[in-house]
């Protein structure tokens, strides 16, 4: 028996899915390769509402994010951070030899669309990275918002990770003007780790084109010309493509692109109506997730009792916090294909556990 996964990544993930890696090999120079990649295609366009290529790495996230900014930067990078994930956008940049300065707020915090056009109105920046959807704080920050302002600088690209969010909340690539907008697929999606997803605007492949190249394998124009051809660059993860093949016939065919995003939007608010009933909620009201809920522990409880207990007698887990709020707060995720029973079941779990 394996621990049901109420965490934020990697997630639980359906048997059927499972079932999908064990599909035999192909190979990824055959035809039949090009028809499952083009199948995928118009799927993840319609999750992501947008008519630009969406682009597959054998990676972590990280990888796309690497991509994200070796690629699109020629001038300076401004990296907006108000978590831990939004400030390993920063590390990756500098990391990779690009010009960056950090626009830092505090975490849970929400950063402000006026902060960000006073950055930009100086002149400085080529691009801007943000988090979508925090894991760390379970803040969901206001991108279409922040884009409108980014937007408003024609030679400016927008970044997004989307990690958290992507296939558990809505986000309209080309209507809000996000240029890059990546996701691993362990997360909302409910899907084995080991692939990522990003979405890449024109204005960001002609940026790579100017750029001068600082990576091979995450080089995008060379990503580019192989998409064009219905192909991966590199061997892919060719398991775990059938199984995203899968799993996005699930949502959009079965489930409902729409269906989807409504019931993560219902069970986070299960889940925080909860933390606001015996605990409290971590970042700043109005920007709460809705893949998961970050709760402050001002009941001073064990987490790592509480997890132990689930864990061992109840072959569940959910997350301690993240980082510099490790031990202040806990996180509950609702991502992917979990349902209310679910849910509510967790909840009245942990409340026998603690005598609440």
């Amino acid at each position: 028996m394996h621990d049901k996964l109420f965490t934020p990544g990697p997630t639980e993930v359906r048997s059927e899915l499972l079932q999908e890696l064990s599909t035999p090999q192909i190979h990824h120079r055959a035809e039949e390769f090009s028809d499952l990649y083009d199948d995928i295609q118009p799927k993840l366009q319609k999750l992501l509402y947008t008519e630009k290529p969406v682009f597959l790495f054998t990676s972590s996230s990280t990888g796309a994010m690497e991509s994200a900014v070796t690629n699109g930067v020629k001038k300076k990078c401004l990296n907006l951070a108000n978590g831990a994930f939004a400030e390993r956008w920063h590390k990756i940049t500098v990391k990779n030899g690009v010009s960056a300065d950090l626009l830092k707020q505090d975490w849970g915090k929400p950063i402000t669309p006026d902060m960000v056009d006073e950055k930009l109105a100086t002149g400085n920046y080529d691009a801007v990275t943000m988090v979508f959807n925090e894991t760390s704080t379970g803040m969901m920050n206001p991108i279409k918002e922040i884009g409108e302002v980014v937007n408003s600088y024609d030679d400016v690209l927008f970044l997004i990770d989307a990690v958290s969010g992507m296939a558990g909340a809505k986000i309209e690539v080309d209507n809000w003007g996000i240029d890059m907008c990546l996701a691993g697929v362990q997360k909302a999606f409910g899907l084995p780790s080991g692939l990522a997803v990003a979405s890449v605007s024109d204005r960001l492949l002609e940026r790579a084109e100017e750029v001068e190249p600082r990576s091979y394998y995450f080089n995008l124009s060379l990503l580019h010309k192989y998409h064009k051809r219905s192909q991966t660059r590199t061997t892919p993860a060719i398991p775990q493509i059938f199984a995203l093949r899968r799993q996005l016939e699930h949502i959009v065919e079965e489930e409902g692109i729409e269906e989807r995003f409504a019931r993560h939007d219902k069970l986070s608010g299960i889940v925080q109506d909860w933390a606001k009933e015996y605990f409290d909620i971590f970042p700043e009201e109005g920007y709460w997730s809705k893949t998961l809920t970050c709760v402050e522990n001002t009941r001073g409880i064990s987490v790592a009792e509480l997890n132990k207990t689930l864990i061992e007698e109840h072959s569940t887990r959910i997350s301690n916090g993240y980082g510099d709020i490790g031990e202040d707060t806990f996180r509950i995720s609702n991502m992917a294909d979990i349902t209310e029973p679910e849910i509510r079941g967790l909840l009245a779990t942990i409340n026998d556990i603690l005598g609440l």
